[in-house]
């Protein structure tokens, strides 16, 4: 019961996860359809339900875009919790890719995860002067990305919905 269930827009535009229990009141409730199910079933002591992977709400809801809030953890989230230098897991921190004392900003492409013996060694410098090469360049993520980042297992079925437009 722990698996998420992808949540749908009246217009099939991927919005949000919830858990199978919210899936199924919602479900239960009328505000939503089924789309997709999973292999298993909900038992009541009477009835049997099926699981839900995916479901589609039946009225639109107008979800203004706020963008996904620049934090630590959405940052680390967005380069999987790997250095963008060496690749390490250990000892993350985070490191402006133009250090602050050079006019670098505090923004999606400005910063990244770096292991503490990496940010070290690059100091105050960009990573071209300290001879250090990025394993990919840093960017905005977008929305179905981020879900995708969010969700420890992703259902195949899911994978319509979520094609990302970058």
């Amino acid at each position: 019961m722990d698996q998420k269930v992808l949540i749908l827009n009246q217009d099939y535009s991927a919005i949000s996860l919830c858990s199978i229990h919210k899936a199924f009141i919602l479900l239960f409730l009328d505000k939503a359809e089924l789309v997709e199910k999973r292999k298993g079933a909900l038992r009541t002591v009477s009835k049997s339900f099926p699981v839900p992977s995916i479901i589609r709400l039946q009225r639109y809801v107008n979800v203004p875009y706020k963008g996904i809030a620049l934090s630590r953890q959405n940052i680390m989230r967005r380069d999987q919790f790997r250095c963008l230098y060496c690749d390490s897991t250990k000892n993350l921190t985070i490191d402006h890719i133009i250090p602050r004392s050079r006019g670098g900003e505090s923004n999606w492409t400005n910063l990244g995860t770096a292991c503490m013996r990496c940010n070290t060694r690059k100091g105050d410098r960009t990573p071209e002067e300290a001879n250090m090469q990025l394993k990919q360049k840093p960017k905005k993520p977008s929305l179905t990305s981020f879900l995708v980042l969010h969700s420890d297992t992703i259902d195949t079925s899911w994978h319509t919905y979520l094609r990302t437009k970058n």
